[in-house]
């Protein structure tokens, strides 16, 4: 036999999800693979008829303490860790009568799943696995002479390579095994140790590790020379993570970045409210409105900005309808993504075989706490997630000038979008609709022009004979460092105004605005989005 192939004799099957076990058994027994195995995994084996031995058998001592203690046993290990061909390990093996173990199959206590269910506190400590991690990672340790499966996916792998090699397996798999392996017990470490911050209340622990589930490899990143892969988290949090894509082309990188962006902001209008829509390009809003329809929603979002829409992502807070779909597939769409679609929407889509439709099953919670992640050189950016929600915030008017029912509710419509608009980030907003959108400045006052020119633009393209700003409300991400930013607004035609407040400025701006005749009202809360 050739030195990287090892012969398959002896496994230790021990698992939590079941998928497949019987059959995977019978094939390793047929194929003259002596079976140990435990508990639950031992039980199920043995009512299916197949020879099975209890690792009781093997150590010498029962299960104990409710299971804690079962596996964790030097004839279990050593069976595991002796290097073969080493002999003074072979020569302690022979002394203890401990027999190798050739094939360990494992997956975990389900705890991300404990978890995700809600379980207290008692119930997620009891679903921690401790024999499990502690043997994979024995495995993964002695690849050289051990294969490892952590996954049920991997069943198959392990039986054709048993059958192309007359019994063994090669180097190769067990090196490919041992490295899912060893990301599988760090991953799995990783929720946990997660969850723990989290229930202590520890925003910034001292070591802080992050783990994922491969989702989909992906062509490429950001830019065709650039590897990229989506991985799914613990969180469980509705989105592209949670999506059935019902038709279209595989999801890009940027698909991807752009969808979350796109299903983040429209979350932030309840359905049992208003119909929202929100339109995307490249990560920023180019038209979002409410409407008592999707359709009407739609509309009025697309007017904002008619040019940027064309090969955007179009999010929606309520289940598609066909009305909506016939409008949003008469231009140039990348996906479209929803909590749910009827038949008659999905059957219209439908005929645009590239366009992506995903259903999520739920809208996610703006004010759910959480995480977010950005690389740095050497390093990583964690955060909590900007939860504040307009509707939770003390709003205080600093002006002479309040401003009305219908601006205060267009100025709350314009903060919860300024809160998804990449900064410097300024917004105008009109009957519950974006006018204009001017993200990304590097001054904010050049937001507010962009804004303001995107708003005359948008007239021109609807035949409107003056520009959606007149008349608008302005929200600002930041407080204005200077009047200027807010008097560009006032001159675009801004009746209102929202924002931060918080600069030594202040006084200098409140005073501008009430020679301008705007209301202003301050949030106490900033949006920079980076």
């Amino acid at each position: 036999m050739p030195r990287d192939l090892r012969r398959i004799s002896r496994a230790l099957l021990s698992v939590s999800d079941k998928t497949g076990l019987i059959d995977f058994a019978r094939a390793l027994s047929a194929a003259g693979v002596e079976l140990i195995s435990t508990g639950g995994t031992c039980k199920a084996i043995g009512d299916a008829g197949i020879a099975v031995r209890d690792v009781t058998d093997v150590t010498g001592f029962p299960e104990m303490m409710d299971g804690r203690v079962k596996t964790l046993h030097p004839a279990v290990h050593g069976g595991l860790l002796a290097i073969r061909e080493n002999p003074e390990h072979e020569a302690a093996m022979l002394a203890h009568n401990i027999a190798p173990i050739d094939l360990l199959v494992v997956n975990l206590y389900p705890f991300e799943a404990t978890v995700a269910k809600g379980a207290d506190y008692d119930d997620c400590i009891e679903n921690i696995d401790i024999g499990g991690p502690a043997m994979i990672r024995a495995a993964a340790k002695n690849h050289g002479d051990v294969a490892v499966v952590v996954d049920v996916a991997d069943y198959s792998l392990i039986l054709d390579g048993l059958a192309s090699n007359g019994g063994a397996l090669d180097l190769a798999t067990r090196k490919r095994l041992a490295q899912k392996a060893y990301a599988r017990t760090a991953a799995y470490d990783a929720a946990i140790s997660n969850w723990f911050a989290s229930e202590i209340g520890e925003s910034a622990p001292t070591y802080r590790a992050i783990g994922g589930v491969l989702a989909e490899t992906m062509r490429y990143g950001e830019n065709p020379h650039q590897s990229a892969g989506f991985y799914r988290t613990p969180e469980h949090r509705f989105g592209v993570s949670t999506a059935r894509q019902v038709q279209g082309k595989s999801l890009s990188y940027n698909n991807v970045n752009d969808t979350d962006a796109a299903f983040e902001c429209v979350s932030e209008f309840d359905p049992a409210r208003t119909a929202a829509v929100a339109i995307i390009k490249h990560a920023n809003p180019c038209g979002v409105a409410e409407g008592p329809s999707l359709v009407e929603a739609y509309a009025r979002a697309l007017r904002c900005d008619p040019v940027s829409a064309f090969g955007g992502i179009v999010a929606l807070n309520r289940k598609l309808d066909a009305d909506a779909a016939r409008e949003i597939v008469k231009i140039f769409t990348e996906v479209i993504i929803a909590p749910d679609a009827d038949d008659e929407a999905i059957a219209i889509v439908a005929a645009k075989k590239n366009l992506r439709l995903l259903l999520t099953g739920g809208l996610p919670n703006p004010r759910a706490s959480g995480l977010t992640l950005r690389t740095v050189a050497g390093g990583l950016l964690v955060q909590g997630r900007d939860n504040a929600v307009v509707d939770d915030m003390e709003l205080k008017v600093v002006t002479k000038r309040a401003p009305t029912a219908q601006e205060l509710a267009d100025l709350k419509f314009a903060f919860r979008v300024c809160k998804h608009v990449k900064s410097n980030a300024i917004v105008y907003v009109k009957a519950g609709a974006t006018v204009g959108v001017g993200a990304g400045q590097m001054s904010r006052v050049d937001s507010s022009r962009i804004a303001a020119w995107k708003a005359a633009e948008a007239a021109k393209a609807a035949g409107l004979p003056e520009s959606l700003a007149r008349g608008s409300v302005v929200a600002s991400d930041a407080f204005f460092p200077f009047a200027d930013g807010l008097l560009a607004a006032a001159e675009a035609g801004a009746t209102a105004i929202i924002q931060p407040g918080g600069s030594m400025r202040d006084d200098e701006v409140i005073k501008a605005a009430d020679e301008a005749g705007l209301a202003m009202v301050m949030t106490g809360h900033r949006h920079f989005r980076h």
